[in-house]
């Protein structure tokens, strides 16, 4: 499945909650839609969420950073291996390229 970011933003429905967006975001994504995060910004509940778009190097990411090393990070192509998906209480949504 290729994700792309800028037809996301073009079909990207209003939410009016949290979870509304959420299982949007599941329903299409499946198990590419990951949560990273949680946050308090200016006393708003924030969800921040990989939207992972190449699934061998995300996890090879996520491998080397859950063990505390950045070997085998040798270039940014881990970082492009997935897209932030934040999430507010009220549906808000922001999206990292």
């Amino acid at each position: 499945m290729e994700i792309r970011i800028e037809n996301l933003m073009q079909e990207l429905p209003e939410f009016d909650t949290h979870d509304e967006a959420k299982a949007w975001f599941e329903e299409k994504y499946q198990d590419r839609f990951v949560l990273g995060s949680t946050d308090i910004m200016e006393g708003t509940k924030v969800y921040y969420y990989h939207l992972v778009k190449e699934p061998n190097e995300y996890r090879d990411y996520m491998a080397n950073v859950s063990n505390g090393s950045d070997e085998g990070i040798e270039s940014m192509q881990p970082f492009y291996s997935y897209s932030t998906i934040e999430i507010a209480e009220n549906g808000g949504i922001s999206i990292s390229l």
